[in-house]
């Protein structure tokens, strides 16, 4: 197709009769190989990769922190499972094969729940954090935080009932505090948020 440079543009997909985008030797360096018209008329504005003006929205900014914390909750499980497992074993006189496996069941076991928990956990404080943003307040992020937090850990707790569910409300607080004034204020945390 592109053999033909001509300006009558017979052999083109379009002809001579739309302008020129079908041929001619004045418009080779746009012109498509496999369609045989000028792509710089298809085309309004350069294209890139990835668009630096763009700008994340609220939910989609915690999705690191979502799975980092099911990730370090991951981590943080399976050490425990492998301590625990390994205690276990030793105490039930196992050895071989049967002991490897139940580490490694003690560790699979840890491993999942302390991430599943700390992902609900950090999902839960995502909604509430964004939905504080959208419907009561737009600024004061150091509050929002705080509430945010506290309610997590009141609703994480709230199942073993009301003095379990006060001391998760504190926790909850805690953590939350130690973001929002300490962590969230340092310079290598910033590029990340």
């Amino acid at each position: 197709m592109m053999e033909n440079n001509d300006n009558s543009g017979a052999g083109s997909l379009f002809g001579a009769g739309l302008g020129g985008l079908g041929g001619g030797r004045s418009n080779l360096q746009g012109m498509s190989p496999y369609l045989n018209i000028d792509t710089n008329y298809l085309q309004s504005q350069p294209e890139y990769i990835f668009d630096q003006e763009t700008k994340r929205g609220l939910m989609e900014k915690s999705f690191s922190a979502i799975g980092t914390a099911v990730c370090v909750g991951a981590g943080l499980g399976g050490a425990y499972g492998i301590y625990d497992g390994v205690r276990q074993t030793a105490m039930s006189e196992l050895s071989g094969k049967l002991r490897r496996t139940q580490i490694l069941n003690y560790c699979m076991k840890g491993s999942s729940s302390a991430g599943n928990a700390l992902g609900s956990v950090s999902v839960v404080y995502s909604l509430t954090h964004v939905f504080l943003t959208k419907t009561v307040m737009e600024e004061d992020d150091e509050v929002k935080s705080l509430l945010s937090g506290a309610f997590t850990g009141a609703l994480f707790k709230s199942t073993a009932g009301a003095r379990k569910c006060a001391m998760g409300t504190g926790v909850g607080l805690g953590v939350a505090a130690f973001w929002a004034f300490f962590l969230k204020k340092q310079d290598t945390v910033q590029n990340f948020i």
